[in-house]
């Protein structure tokens, strides 16, 4: 018995360990932690996060902000109030239960019926509501309980609402450790429309086979019914969000590690490692929803349309010169292709202020990225995102690093006439690595209108960001 506990606590330290190593700082060892054992097989891990952010923003033009007119405002405000909790009291079977809160903003963001003036005011109040909420069972664990050595193959199965997507590394991002300020949400391509959050309710099996790391899903999608409506303009059916009694959906996600093998007991990936890996891995997604969007022609005919995702990508994170000094490159890139259906495409703007137009605007001259901070967000069509960061040397203080950051983002989508360049420049502060760390950025975002029948870019506007985030 005391093999067997002992081999899995190897198990269960690793884990844990891996999650708070991975975040460049020892001081938290294995965090907030209940241990209900001497051995630490049985335990409850909870982790906690918030990320604030202040932003100064320039607007679409014709934004209305608390029914005023504006060209620019400033915000502080809640990226994400995070709690999550995992379980296993048996090495066996894990419990997963994630809640919290995101985009809450001094206008938006809040309870669902909240407006004007009072208790329940604009922005106030938002609805605490389940990210993740699966079990899962160890049918091939990571080390035999038997023989106590490594298995080659492992395999685990569970269920319910939960984080493990194909499509790319970034679809199952940790939002504690990215390189930039955060996702380009470009990877979450069905974000709050069939999915809850970047979540589905679904069983899903994952592992490895050597140096392949493997996850692979069987979703339920959310129902959606956007009403359809013809382009008379540009005689053609575009594609919307309506998938009756959804078909199941399949996703997965398959990377070959190189070096170091990354940790997948819980389906978050790491943006950066702040020198504390030598990562490189290649990897391929896919998400498969059949008649997932429909679409409708001049004589009202309506057809339905699958929506097939896939992404192509490639991780680096890899120390460089002298180790004392622990400076590190991290790099990544993705290629998405995205069929919704025909000129499928969505604009949304990440804890937008601003949920109107001034009415008193011509249609002519309202951006297609809709108010506020809004951008045209994903389509039927190519994109392609890259990011690069480099560690500074260490300094003096050891604890204190910098790394400046620069993105890039590409879009080609069949619904508009022009590509779109998107670019992100900045640096983090790590105080305590990942547990506490100050992000600045400049993101800069191009505008498109409706110009002589088609869809077109005409200049652009961009936003500073700062973020403060503390993460246990």
């Amino acid at each position: 018995m005391w093999n067997l506990n002992r081999w899995a606590c190897v198990a269960v330290l690793t884990l844990i360990n891996g999650l708070a190593f991975a975040q460049g700082s020892t001081e938290y060892g294995s965090g907030l932690k209940i241990a209900f054992n001497k051995e630490e097989t049985k335990y409850l891990r909870i982790v906690l996060w918030n990320q604030i952010w202040l932003r100064h923003m320039q607007l679409n033009p014709g934004s209305l902000i608390n029914d005023e007119p504006r060209t620019n405002t400033w915000d502080i405000g809640a990226r994400r109030i995070r709690l999550l909790a995992f379980a296993q009291l048996s090495p066996r079977y894990l419990i997963i239960t994630h809640v919290g809160i995101n985009n809450q903003t001094f206008a938006t963001g809040g309870d669902p019926g909240s407006s004007g003036t009072g208790p329940l005011g604009a922005g106030k109040k938002p609805q605490v509501f389940f990210h993740d909420a699966w079990n899962e069972y160890a049918v091939i664990p990571e080390v035999d309980y038997a023989t106590h050595e490594k298995n080659k193959f492992q395999l685990y199965v569970g269920g319910g609402l939960h984080y493990w997507w194909g499509i790319s590394r970034m679809s199952s991002a940790s939002t504690v450790n990215f390189l930039t300020i955060d996702a380009p949400i470009i990877n979450w391509p069905l974000v709050e429309v069939s999915d809850q959050f970047v979540r589905q309710y679904g069983v899903y099996a994952k592992g490895r086979l050597g140096k392949i790391s493997y996850s692979i899903a069987l979703n339920k999608p959310f129902a959606t019914n956007v009403a359809p409506t013809f382009d008379v303009v540009q005689n053609e059916r575009v594609a919307v969000d309506n998938n009756d009694d959804p078909s199941p959906a399949l996703t997965g996600y398959f990377d070959y590690q190189f070096f170091h093998q990354e940790s997948n007991a819980l389906p978050y990936r790491v943006g950066t490692y702040v020198g504390t890996q030598r990562v490189f891995n290649i990897g391929v997604g896919f998400y498969r929803h059949a008649n997932g969007t429909k679409s409708i022609d001049g004589q009202g005919l309506i057809e339905q349309h699958n929506i097939t995702l896939g992404g192509l990508d490639v991780f680096a994170d890899l120390p460089v010169g002298n180790p004392e000094k622990n400076a590190a490159i991290t790099a990544y890139a993705v290629l998405y292709h995205y069929d919704f259906g025909p000129n499928y495409w969505r604009a949304l703007g990440v804890m937008n202020p601003s949920t109107a137009f001034d009415s008193s605007l011509p249609l002519d001259n309202r951006t297609l990225n809709g108010p506020g901070n809004g951008r045209v967000f994903v389509g039927t069509g190519n994109l392609f995102y890259t990011q690069a960061g480099y560690l500074i040397p260490k300094f003096k203080n050891e604890r204190v690093r910098f790394q400046p950051f620069s993105a890039y983002t590409w879009k080609k989508l069949e619904y508009l006439d022009d590509d779109g360049h998107y670019f992100d420049f900045g640096f983090n502060v790590f105080f305590d690595g990942h547990h506490a760390k100050l992000t600045t950025q400049y993101s800069s975002r191009p505008l498109y209108y409706n110009q002589g029948g088609q869809r077109l870019q005409q200049n652009g506007r961009g936003e500073w960001l700062i973020q403060m985030q503390i993460f246990l």
